[in-house]
């Protein structure tokens, strides 16, 4: 067949269904044209500085406010902050404690970690721990608010396509100006993440500050001799845009968060065009000449990465993948590109001894163009390194995956644009809460299959998962391991099989696409 005539079959057959156009690597929907992107790019007002001027800062790790032999317990105020991003403007961020990446929770696995939330910002506000294997009350659903201690906004319930939602309708759990979070922690070492995730307002809210990492450590990680210390550093990934007084720019419909959603033009997604790592736009590192553990977090809205590194060293490989979501995978994976999608995280090795003292490296994200083209730089350390008393080990892990052949139940969701409307859907229904779309039996095994008309990247609650087949074949080269979201490019299906453990109640699916999310591409299902 020849490249023309597959092009147009192929493009009648997204028309066919309702779903987005793809030929050629490109993506449209909704009017915007992008290459392997989603979204349209919302350009900055203001001056944007040059790449590689500023360090790489890391965020603070928080200490517990108190402990006892079983819990650590952490608080955490939501609150405004005047932040010095850009050179000469100061930018408004919502934030956790005052900064952006909020602070950094470390747990230890099979000890309870408590976090309690005092919402001082001017809207209300919900809390997810991403990644994690958390009871129902816990685990951030998007209606259990923490109102604003100066009084509640109108509507706190309402999302795209109902403006009516309300208490009495069902969508509301318990409220309150302060919430407590309390994670069980019964789970491996991973980098795991909190972001906001109310109804309708997830976009903004993220845009605008609110996330942080939250790490959790073992003994089988910390047995193995990787990188640890100053030499294990997360690097949290997001594009903003900026209005000309240093301000975020965000096409939110209603910035006073009465109406929630964005305006149609960014409906596909939000992309900015100034890359910030740990807050910081473009910065550098000053490796020694060691070996490196980076954990790479996509926190943007929307927008998808191919990062590589720039030269790569001598041989290739130089991004060794030793864990992804939900932590380490059973052996390293050597690549020289790694295609990261948002809400994903992949833990790599990079070794600063494969290159000359003084070299420039920098991640470079071949997805993006221009401005959005750079990453960050390492500029290797001309000093004289110690001894690396690291390594990376042929076997990192083993842990019994689920067996797709002993699913109880298979069941498929499709993940498409509303015919007619600026809304997104799962099973061609916009998100109701309290309306399951599956109901699953703790203890069993399911086989779940996501199909999709445009990109969406796919996040479970509740229980980590293996990719078992991308469209019909193999998994695909970064779908090693276990994974709480995975990546669907435009008409692709995916295939999961995960085992549903240890808590009852209502936990979501949804699209990691923020803008797809709070235009109601959620769904819930029922453990029980």
């Amino acid at each position: 067949m020849t490249g023309g005539i597959a092009r147009r079959r192929l493009l009648g057959a997204a028309a066919l269904s309702g779903g987005a156009l793809t030929a050629g690597g490109w993506a449209m929907a909704g009017g915007s044209l992008t290459p392997g992107q989603p979204g349209l790019l919302l350009r900055s007002r203001t001056a944007l500085p040059r790449p590689y001027a500023v360090p790489l800062p890391l965020p603070p790790v928080l200490a517990p406010a108190r402990s006892s032999g079983t819990t650590d317990v952490y608080e955490i105020t939501q609150q405004t902050a005047r932040l010095r991003i850009l050179p000469g403007v100061k930018t408004t961020a919502w934030t956790y404690g005052g900064t952006f990446p909020g602070p950094t929770l470390v747990s230890r696995s099979g000890r309870r970690t408590v976090v309690r939330h005092r919402n001082e910002l001017p809207h209300p506000t919900v809390v997810h721990l991403h990644g994690g294997h958390i009871p129902y009350g816990s685990d951030g659903y998007p209606t259990a608010l923490i109102l604003p201690r100066s009084g509640t906004a109108s509507n706190p319930y309402g999302m795209a396509g109902m403006p009516d939602m309300s208490p009495e309708a069902g969508a509301r759990d318990d409220v309150a100006t302060e919430r407590t979070y309390t994670y069980p922690m019964q789970q491996r070492a991973a980098t795991l993440w909190y972001h906001d995730h109310r109804m309708g307002f997830t976009g903004p809210n993220v845009w605008h500050g609110l996330a942080g990492f939250h790490l959790v450590h073992d003994d089988e990680e910390e047995a193995l001799p990787l990188p640890r210390g100053e030499r294990d550093i997360p690097l949290m990934i997001a594009d903003r845009a900026f209005a000309a007084d240093g301000s975020f720019r965000y096409p939110a419909l209603d910035p006073a968060q009465h109406t929630p959603g964005v305006t149609d033009p960014y409906m596909d997604g939000v992309l900015g065009d100034v890359l910030l790592v740990n807050g910081a736009p473009w910065p550098v590192l000053e490796p020694l000449r060691l070996r490196y553990r980076l954990r790479l977090l996509n926190a943007s809205n929307a927008r998808r990465y191919r990062l590589t590194l720039d030269p790569p060293p001598p041989g290739g490989g130089g991004l060794v993948q030793i864990g992804g979501d939900g932590g380490l995978l059973e052996r390293p994976l050597a690549h020289d590109t790694l295609d990261i999608a948002p809400a994903e995280r992949f833990d790599v090795i990079v070794d600063f001894s494969r290159y000359r003292p003084g070299t420039r490296v920098r991640l470079m994200n071949q997805l993006g163009s221009g401005s959005t083209a750079h990453v960050m730089c390492f500029d290797v350390s001309t000093a004289r390194p110690p001894a690396d008393d690291s390594r990376i080990p042929d076997r990192l892990s083993a842990t019994a995956a689920p067996r797709p052949e002993r699913a109880a139940a298979t069941r498929t969701f499709h993940f498409q644009r509303r015919a007619g409307s600026t809304g997104w859907t799962i099973n061609g229904r916009p998100y109701e809460p309290g309306r399951p779309l599956a109901t699953v039996r703790l203890g069993t095994t399911e086989l779940w299959r996501f199909v999709t008309d445009f990109h969406h990247p796919v996040h479970l609650h509740l229980n980590h998962f293996q990719v078992a087949a991308r469209n019909g074949r193999a998994p695909g080269p970064y779908d090693a391991g276990w994974k709480d979201t995975v990546d669907l490019r435009p008409a692709e299906s995916v295939e999961i099989v995960t085992r549903f453990t240890d808590y009852p109640g209502r936990f979501m699916l949804h699209c990691h696409n923020l803008e797809h999310e709070d235009m109601a591409m959620m769904a819930d299902f029922v453990t029980e």
